[in-house]
């Protein structure tokens, strides 16, 4: 009688950090009601772990999503060559018609955030503060 092995094959293995990643974009989406999309890209800009707060319609189509996050990736590692100069980049906010964007990096990856276009400054301020604890 022989058995088949292919039920009871190993699960492939997941990240340790992924839940990590997936816990801090929780916590990030609660420090404020106006933050609409968490996520941790990796240096090419690939999604570690994301959440949409309920209810949110994403602006971008995925495809349009993925293009952004390498861009985005790529600034930042461009912004790397000149940390000798003018110290690492603690953070950068873009301003569009439709919505804030807020980036901080860590060394290995970088955390995405949009807010609604018309949050205070006060409150990106608090929000920037806040998820600099956050996403050390």
């Amino acid at each position: 009688m022989s058995s088949s092995s292919s039920s009871s094959s190993p699960r492939p293995q997941v990240n340790p950090d992924t839940q990590k990643h997936k816990e801090r974009c929780n916590m990030l989406l609660a420090i404020s009601p106006r933050i609409r999309y968490v996520g941790v890209m990796n240096r090419f800009g690939r999604t570690l772990a994301g959440g949409l707060r309920k209810g949110v319609i994403p602006l971008l189509r995925p495809e349009e999503a993925r293009n952004e996050y390498f861009i985005e990736a790529t600034r930042n590692q461009l912004r790397k060559n000149f940390e000798k100069s003018i110290g690492k980049t603690e953070y950068t906010l873009t301003e569009n018609e439709k919505v804030k964007i807020l980036t901080l990096t860590n060394d290995d990856h970088f955390y995405y955030i949009t807010m609604d276009k018309d949050t205070p400054a006060a409150e990106v301020a608090q929000v920037i503060e806040s998820a600099k604890k956050l996403a050390r």
